[in-house]
């Protein structure tokens, strides 16, 4: 399974569209800790491998992240990274033939 922000130059099938998003919530203590994002994206892309996956896929092209700070009232926000591309399986040239 991979994914890639490009591309994928070999024959391959679309199987679909897959998206993921993954949260956290910062305490108005911890409120300016933008780092956190880091772990997000490493979720997301374990989500998107995930589905991918369960479909049946071998991997997921032209993937793309949104991040998002959403305020809630005074406190606390919410870190969001969404992310999302195209799901593709392989085809084997070989067995074609």
């Amino acid at each position: 399974m991979f994914l890639s922000t490009e591309a994928f130059p070999q024959a391959h099938r679309i199987l679909g569209i897959v998206n993921a998003t993954s949260h956290l919530m910062l305490p108005s203590n911890e409120i300016d800790t933008f780092e956190s994002m880091d772990q997000l994206f490493s979720d997301v892309e374990a989500k998107l491998k995930s589905q991918a996956t369960a479909k049946g896929a071998d991997g997921v092209v032209n993937v793309r992240f949104t991040t998002n700070v959403a305020n809630v009232q005074v406190a606390p926000k919410f870190l969001v990274v969404t992310g999302y591309g195209t799901m593709i399986q392989l085809i084997d040239k070989k067995k074609m033939k």
